[in-house]
């Protein structure tokens, strides 16, 4: 049980470390964090679309920010590194925090969800989906879903493709939680594999006598599909 109880800990602190960077690097594009555990001390890697705001001058804004991680979190010699997100259209993080902040500006959700939608999918994805829940027009909690493209929600394959952000906004309403879904079309795995050097199954195997029956049926099937598409 000290185990679990171990890992549950470490998980539970990685996502306050994952709420509070975003609180702090709100401005700067805040795009995700991963955390790894060193002998020397814990590694911080951050993404964000803006490095040198997290940077400030010769280093003053890192040095601080790597102050706070320690008294507040308990990390001992945190070190921070910093990367820049080169296509953050396609970050799930970036994109939920833009529509947050444009909800907060005053922006209707439904104008911020289909700006969201057509940004992502200007650039190349697979399919998008945004889902907004909260106190969005009255005082008794709503949700609303918006999809465009494909977006697998379960399997193999949306393990691979799909990344998912998570994002909170207060209003004058009440409190709304974003959630949106990027399916990468990049990262699709591909149907078919082409292998040099191999005999095609097809014409490894003889012939055999029930392909000209194969060939008799297959205009019958052709017929039936064309006769049910008319009919519908």
């Amino acid at each position: 049980m000290s185990a679990v109880k171990n890992v549950m800990k470490n998980t539970y602190r990685n996502m306050e470390i994952n709420e509070f960077l975003g609180q702090q690097l709100k401005d700067a594009g805040y795009g995700g964090v991963e955390i790894q555990k060193t002998p020397v001390g814990a590694r911080i890697t951050v993404y964000v679309t803006r490095p040198g705001l997290v940077i400030g001058r010769k280093g003053t804004g890192i040095k601080d920010l790597m102050a706070k991680i320690e008294q507040r979190f308990g990390l001992p010699n945190p070190q921070i590194s910093v990367l820049e997100v080169t296509n953050p259209e396609m970050n799930p993080q970036i994109m939920c925090n833009r529509i947050a902040q444009l909800i907060e500006r005053g922006t209707a959700f439904r104008r911020a969800s289909m700006w969201a939608l057509n940004t992502i999918m200007s650039q190349g994805a697979l399919g998008v989906e945004v889902s907004i829940s909260g106190k969005l027009r009255t005082e008794r909690a709503d949700f609303e879903k918006h999809t465009v493209g494909v977006v697998p929600k379960s399997g193999d394959v949306a393990g691979k493709i799909v990344r998912i952000g998570i994002s909170s906004v207060l209003t004058k309403m009440g409190l709304m939680g974003i959630q949106l879904r990027i399916a990468s079309k990049a990262e699709l795995p591909q149907e078919f594999q082409m292998v040099e050097g191999g005999t095609p199954a097809a014409a490894a195997e003889p012939a055999t006598e029930a392909a000209p029956e194969a060939a008799v049926e297959a205009p019958a099937a052709t017929e039936t599909k064309v006769e049910q598409n008319g009919q519908s």
